[in-house]
């Protein structure tokens, strides 16, 4: 006997321009039946995600699993090998999934593009829906973009000079108010997913790639056994052969820290490597131990440096874990967006990056991101002086390395402590990210960085955590919910001096103001902040 015909989704949203091409009657049919399969399996790891933050908070500490310590201590298990279009990953480039975007990153003459519908991309319904269409469009060859304010038209060059498309879903704790069944929302990375791979995984495969996926926010080695099932069910779905689908997980949560080889594992038919991601692991830090005392207290974001010891033993743990396994091992983020204006800023933060490159090369990593395509080559040269005509460095496995459970958390470690300044830029990049996202942008430029939503986590969660820590900043000023108001309220008066009455009250700024501040300073601390903003954005 047949299943039953999946129930028909309804779009809460008003029509868009071309939304007839994604949403699909079979399309809506499949994403309606990820949400019956699966649904309830990720709303059972959204409460044991709570669970496990209450033993955290009991204990302040974490370690290795001893229910898996078998998987960790087999030495013959290793992932699928990788197909000929990720087996190069030497420079990715990350961002939105607009038009612009879309056409810039395939042909920034980066190997990988990660083309973003999380922390990048502000989950507006035209957001989320355009953004596939960018995609198959330019999958089709039928993309192009005029820029209306200064006429330059930008189209794409030739198949073999594109980057390869690794496309980014929401998190799991998101859901898609704008498609429901029976009055509930569908999670937003089964809607991500779901329409992205049924309308291009077999056109991938005619153009000798595949449905690449990288999977955020993950917090154990259950949930990518989730996303594991999700992959075998739509290859048979689709009806592609198993294993065509590849995943790369962050490793972006310090929980996750602790089960590399275990998600590797679950998804070993599907893996292609794990990335390092330096905000949002921060964020989880302090989300997770933000009742551990004062030796979890984060300093300044910009003196936490891969290279402070337990920022270290996370990045060389991840490298050891990918090469043992056959993963690719992908480095962190270099956000700085050059400067028109200003060649001695250039110069100085080119130099910082190439560093940054030279020493994830140098430490086995296979790869690395960029936010900007002038970036592109710089780190090109630093992965090309280490791997030479090889498309990575897999052989190299990193047996010199050794963690234990206390050093992921050895936050004390770090001979740096907050500063007055460090509050100060927290809130003026919070604002300014919060009332960008409001309207619908979410790769932001701030101070000639490309910021996204684990940008505003990190700051938000750091005047939480410095003011319930009962800091005392470096200029003697304590930590207090009134010291942040007052700091925010002082960053809205220069904004509107800045920017000028109109265009101030074209914006957001007050509402991203509040929002700040309410994530900021409430006692019970929002699991993430994007959760509250979602209920604010609008369309």
């Amino acid at each position: 006997m047949s299943a039953p015909a999946p129930a028909p989704l309804a779009i809460v949203a008003e029509p868009l321009p071309r939304q007839e091409e994604v949403l699909t009657d079979e399309a809506l049919a499949f994403v309606s039946e990820l949400h019956r399969l699966f649904t309830p399996r990720r709303d059972e790891l959204l409460v044991r995600r709570g669970e496990r933050r209450a033993e955290i908070a009991r204990t302040s500490s974490l370690g290795f699993l001893p229910e898996t310590a078998s998987v960790r201590e087999d030495d013959s298990w290793k992932v699928a090998p990788a197909p000929a279009a990720l087996n190069d990953r030497r420079v990715e480039i990350t961002g939105p999934t607009d038009r612009k975007m879309t056409i810039n990153a395939l042909n920034s003459g980066a190997k990988v593009w990660l083309a973003d519908f999380e922390d990048a991309s502000a989950p507006t319904w035209e957001n989320v829906v355009l953004g596939q269409l960018s995609l198959t469009d330019a999958y089709e060859r039928r993309i192009d973009f005029t820029d209306p304010k200064s006429g330059k038209s930008y189209a794409l060059n030739p198949a073999d000079e594109l980057a390869t498309v690794v496309m980014r879903p929401r998190g799991w704790h998101l859901d898609e108010r704008h498609l429901q069944l029976d009055g509930r929302p569908v999670p937003g990375a089964l809607v991500d997913f779901g329409l992205y791979f049924f309308h291009n995984a077999k056109r991938l495969i005619d153009l000798g790639k595949g449905p690449y996926f990288y999977l955020p926010k993950t917090e154990s080695h259950l949930e990518a056994r989730l996303w594991n099932d999700i992959f075998v069910f739509a290859q048979d779905y689709v009806g592609i052969p198993q294993g065509t689908v590849r995943a790369t997980v962050l490793i972006e949560t310090i929980t996750a820290a602790y089960e590399m080889e275990e998600i590797l594992y679950e998804l070993r038919d599907h893996a292609s490597g794990l990335n390092a991601g330096r905000w949002d692991y921060l964020f989880s830090i302090v989300k997770n131990f933000r009742d551990g005392g004062a030796k979890f207290v984060l300093p300044d974001r910009n003196l936490v440096t891969m290279t402070a010891p337990f920022m270290r033993a996370y990045t060389e743990l991840l490298v050891r874990t990918c090469h043992k396994r056959g993963a690719h091992a992908i480095g962190g983020m270099a956000a700085f967006i050059p400067s028109r204006r200003d060649a001695e800023v250039n110069k100085v933060a080119f130099e910082k990056v190439k560093a940054d490159k030279d020493r994830e090369a140098g430490d086995g990593f296979d790869g690395s991101w960029v936010a900007h395509p002038d970036l592109v080559p710089i780190a090109m040269a630093s992965f090309d002086a280490v791997l030479g005509d090889r498309p990575n460095q897999k052989e190299r496995l990193r047996e010199d390395v050794s963690v234990a459970p206390g050093d992921l958390i050895a936050i004390d470690s770090l001979d740096a402590r907050p500063t007055y300044d460090g509050l100060v830029n927290a809130v003026q990049v919070g604002l300014r990210y919060i009332e960008a996202w409001l309207r619908g942008m979410g790769a932001v430029a701030i101070f000639n960085l490309m910021e996204d939503a684990a940008t505003a986590e990190i700051s938000r969660s750091q005047i939480w955590q410095w003011i319930n820590a009962d800091v005392v900043f470096d200029n003697g000023e304590r930590a207090t919910a009134d010291l942040a108001r007052k700091v925010a309220a002082d960053e809205l008066t220069a904004i509107r001096t800045e920017i000028g009455d109109e265009a101030f009250a074209a914006g957001k700024w007050q509402q991203a103001h509040d929002l700040l501040l309410q994530v900021s300073l409430d006692q019970d601390y929002a699991d993430f902040l994007t959760l509250p903003a979602y209920e604010q954005l609008r369309g």
